[in-house]
């Protein structure tokens, strides 16, 4: 097998914008207020809105 150069790396990375790799799983923990029990929200976000989600779901 041949080596492949790291440059070569950095040009498929275009050709892999719009593949899954954009997206980060955020998992959020939301307590019942009836129960006091706590269920988790996983949702699957892009990785340049992740702050604004936070921000809104405090």
């Amino acid at each position: 097998m041949a080596k492949v150069s790291k440059n070569s790396r950095v040009g498929k990375r275009a050709a892999n914008a719009g593949s899954g790799r954009d997206f980060i799983k955020v998992v959020t923990s939301v307590k019942n207020p009836d129960t006091g029990k706590y269920s988790y929200k996983e949702v699957m976000i892009h990785k340049e809105k992740v702050k604004e989600y936070l921000a809104a779901n405090k």
